[in-house]
């Protein structure tokens, strides 16, 4: 799994990547009490606001951590976005996304510096 700065987590399987927000993002943000996911089908470039997220605390994005395209979202969790609080890093993904250049995923942490960075 890799990391981003802004605590979002991606999980390539084959060529396409899974991308949720980390426990520690859930705990800054509080009680998700409403999602807003991205159009499956969109294509998306890295930076770009893709997500809305509201919470107890604070209403927040997700940007894209890489180019491509969105071929899922989690349904279940725009249904409960409490999925999130959860099961950040499992159940309460957002969505999947084929990048159409996957070594921008190079630019990511990995668990070791991602813990030093929330350290």
């Amino acid at each position: 799994m890799k990391y981003t700065q802004e605590h979002e987590w991606l999980r390539p399987e084959g060529d396409i990547v899974t991308v949720g927000i980390t426990k520690h993002a859930t705990t800054q943000l509080g009680d998700i009490v409403f999602v807003e996911l991205p159009e499956v089908g969109a294509t998306v470039s890295k930076g770009e606001e893709i997500v809305v997220i509201e919470s107890v605390k604070a209403a927040s994005e997700i940007m894209a951590p890489i180019d491509g395209e969105i071929v899922e979202v989690n349904e279940a969790l725009a249904a409960n976005p409490a999925l999130a609080n959860q099961d950040a890093t499992g159940a309460g993904w957002f969505f999947k996304i084929r990048p159409s250049d996957p070594s921008q995923m190079d630019d990511c942490m990995d668990e070791a510096a991602y813990t030093a960075l929330i350290g």
